[in-house]
């Protein structure tokens, strides 16, 4: 990643075009004016439940139960009195009770979020960040690429995509995560659709996983043979018992493989909002071996494996969900499968008892590769979707399931922390309901330590960097904002550049010589590409020393580190960036989910949009329409450099220029106050030339603000100028909006929608957002 130590705000959307944009006239001023009286009317939302779900210390064991009718249909009306609590079979004393309910925010939601159908044409809404208040469910939706087959794929793919379709709510908070994908897999988790249905995409077979290109293996591998000599027969059965061994051994890996995803997953589900679950997907697993597991006749099972191993792992896995409060429900993706003869399978040469054999054998692997998902989901209170070909139903049914739960507590026993033996053995739980036409569905155990053991802070500088970065949403130790944009040039090509904006105030500086002031920051950036590998990463540890103004000024607007990275190819980029405060010790984290086009296939696509803020009375801010482009309008955004990691000398003290900009209005803080003119820049890249007219386009612009999800301002369409472009490749734009002075303060969101009247119509249209905010 290279480094610069300031940025023209042009640059930070094409390098090499600022010329270019000094012959670009956009909106003049006085800009259309945004009020307050255009936002619609909100709808208070209800609070989410801030008790912690399942705890476990020494003098409290709190879990949570959900209970059920014969029609699977939620039973809210009961009382302490109707229930008993069992640890390791020994009756229990309830100490604390409640029922907790999600069906009001269920119901507030849908008040809030019904709307006329939208029109397919329509540019698509730009997400909303939700608030932890906001969220109702956290949902990670698990694929197990590790053990699902290629045929099983296709129906997944289509399961998910009709879920974030039409059946992910406003108010959820939804990540879709492959087992086999590694760090990068676990994206932030997100109410963006666009963000989903990238991760859709990643989802396929794994040619290296422990399934294979069909849900069952077809049988036809060679046999005995009564006519072998007993040498011959000896050796074929010393090949198939190594073969046996081997896949045996291969199936566990990759079994274990897929706990330690889901323990992955879970560390990161933790500390989220909201009623958590997880969906795993996958074509199963088995715990137990059976006497006929290793028997040749029919292939080898997908998920035969060593109990004492997995069945260790799956404890810990249960134990750490339990105490996340993390709910799993499991679907078999296979459907309700036929078990006799396919195409597949090769019966020549079988006689009618192997025959028959193997289709038991092929019978009791696909039962038992049930076990697993089945014990996962019961241990921690879910349930499994199975033998069924309706996916999206089964989806649904775990969906309504989130409806409400009962919170159930005891005082523990001495013995079920006991510090002098350092035992910590696994203990049952059984939750009883005293009406027999009942279900109960709860949490079934868990290991003898007290949370606070369980939840170690990590302490190395290395350990604590990687949790927040792996933290599913942002570490706010210390406050980061980061600002991904897009970019190309003709000659370098498609870039990401980043502006990880640091809050001076959180940063600790210490006394150095000579009046300087000194802190000491370790980076980690890591770029991942669509596929969850790494496409890059940075860590290093910057010295930042500063004194006089520059101090002041450091605590007051904090300064930013600026990233710049080439990229070859199009596709889905998160980028993830965490920053230690050495001294405090302290550490923030932050991510972004950007798409980069694919520019070789000459289709309509937008920069990243660069946003800053004027005041209008100033005279130097309304020349041309438009705020300056010199270095000072960028406030006091001073990039670390490094070698030596300190700022620029020309910035230690403090200049007249920086003073008089705003240092919030910039394009990396994105903080502007009412009566701001909103100046936004972006570039339009492959438009169509109109043919009669060579160097003319039939290019639309506009620009639509939104709050809360809501549409707040719409802008009329206006044709582009691009009389005074010298790229109709790239042609540079913008323009500016003026902020009421009575806007409410919160989060807004841009969006810019340009349409090529002369492309044809699925690629007519291309659109680019930002969120910045409206403060006092």
């Amino acid at each position: 990643m290279k480094k610069s130590t300031s940025l023209f705000i042009i640059i930070l959307i094409v390098s090499l075009l600022a010329p270019v944009l000094a012959q670009t006239t956009t909106a003049p001023l006085p800009a259309p004016s945004i009020t307050a009286q255009q936002q619609p009317t909100q709808t208070q939302s209800t609070t989410a439940e801030d008790d912690e779900v399942v705890r476990i210390t020494s003098n409290l064991v709190q879990v949570d139960a959900v209970i059920t009718d014969q029609k699977g249909n939620h039973v809210t009306d009961l009382r302490q009195e109707d229930f008993e609590i069992y640890e390791d079979g020994r009756p229990q004393k309830i100490t604390n009770f409640s029922y907790v309910s999600m069906e009001t925010r269920a119901k507030a939601t849908s008040t809030t979020t019904a709307a006329a159908p939208r029109d397919k044409n329509a540019p698509p809404v730009p997400p909303t960040r939700l608030r932890p208040e906001q969220v109702r469910r956290t949902i990670a939706l698990v694929v197990d690429d590790l053990g699902l087959s290629f045929e099983s794929a296709h129906y997944v793919r289509r399961t998910l995509k009709k879920f974030v379709d039409e059946q992910m709510q406003p108010s959820d908070l939804v990540a879709i995560i492959r087992t086999g994908g590694g760090m990068g897999a676990l994206q932030q988790f997100t109410s963006d659709k666009r963000q989903l249905y990238s991760a859709i995409e990643r989802v396929r077979w794994n040619p290296q996983g422990r399934a294979s290109i069909s849900a069952f293996p077809p049988l036809g591998r060679e046999l005995d043979d009564p006519n072998q000599d007993s040498e011959s027969e000896q050796t074929g059965r010393t090949a198939r018992d190594l073969s046996n061994d081997t896949d045996q051994f291969r199936s566990e890996l990759f079994t274990v493989g897929t706990l330690g995803a889901l323990n992955y997953i879970i560390q990161g589900l933790k500390d989220l909002p909201g009623r958590k679950s997880v969906l795993l997907v996958t074509d199963g697993f088995t715990i137990f071996n059976t006497p006929d597991s290793l028997t040749s006749g029919g292939g080898s099972s997908a998920g035969t494996v060593s109990s004492d191993r997995v069945l260790e792992a799956m404890r810990r896995l249960i134990d750490l969900a339990n105490r996340a409060s993390v709910v799993i429900y499991t679907m078999d993706p296979r459907g309700l499968p036929t078990l006799g003869f396919t195409a597949e399978d090769n019966l020549s040469g079988m006689r009618p008892d192997q025959i028959q054999g193997a289709l038991s054998k092929r019978s009791s692997d696909y039962i038992a590769s049930q076990d697993g998902p089945n014990l996962l989901a019961r241990e921690t209170g879910g349930f499994s979707i199975r033998n069924t070909n309706d996916l999206s139903a089964g989806m649904r049914q775990v969906l309504d399931d989130q409806k409400g739960y009962y919170l159930i507590g005891y005082r523990p026993e001495e013995s079920t922390f006991d510090p002098k033996t350092g035992s910590r053995r696994f203990h049952d739980i059984k939750i009883k309901v005293k009406r027999p036409d009942l279900r109960v569905r709860s949490r079934n155990g868990f290991y003898g330590v007290v949370n606070e053991v369980a939840r170690a802070v990590p302490r190395t500088r290395v350990a604590q960097l990687n949790a927040a970065l792996t933290s599913p949403f942002n570490s706010n130790g210390i406050r980061l904002r980061l600002t991904s944009l897009f970019g190309n040039d003709p000659q370098t090509g498609s870039f990401i550049r980043s502006l990880l904006h640091i809050e001076g105030r959180d940063i600790t500086f210490t006394k150095d010589t000579d009046g300087w002031m000194k802190a000491v920051l370790d980076v980690l950036v890591i770029t991942f590409g669509d596929n969850g590998t790494v496409v890059d990463q940075l860590t290093n540890t910057y010295t930042v020393r500063v004194r006089g103004k520059t101090y002041e000024r450091a605590l007051q607007t904090g300064f930013t580190y600026t990233l710049n990275l080439p990229i070859k190819k199009g596709g889905a980029y998160q980028l993830r960036a965490a920053l230690r405060d050495s001294s405090s010790e302290r550490v923030g984290s932050a991510s972004q989910f950007i798409e980069v086009p694919e520019m070789n296939l000459n289709r309509l696509a937008l920069s990243g949009i660069v946003i800053s803020g004027s005041d209008p009375s100033a005279a130097s801010n309304t020349a041309a329409g438009k705020p300056s482009t010199s270095a000072a309008a960028t406030g006091t955004d001073s990039a670390l450099s490094a070698p030596p990691p300190q700022m620029p000398e020309a910035q230690q003290e403090g200049t007249d220029s920086s003073e008089r900009t705003d240092p919030q209005a910039t394009p990396s803080v994105r903080r502007f106050k009412n009566g701001m003119v909103l100046q936004y820049d972006y570039v339009v890249f492959n438009a169509k030339v109109d043919k009669a007219a060579p160097r003319r386009t039939q290019l639309h612009t506009q620009v639509r603000l939104f709050r809360d999800g809501q549409p707040f301002y719409t802008g009329n369409p206006k044709p582009l100028d691009t009389t005074n472009q010298t790229d109709l490749k790239r042609l540079i734009t913008g323009g500016a909006l003026r902020l009421g002075t009575d806007m409410t303060p919160g989060e807004y969101v841009l969006q810019v929608v340009v349409t090529d009247m002369l492309a044809e119509d699925k690629y007519r249209t291309a659109t680019q957002w930002i969120d910045f905010d409206i403060v006092k």
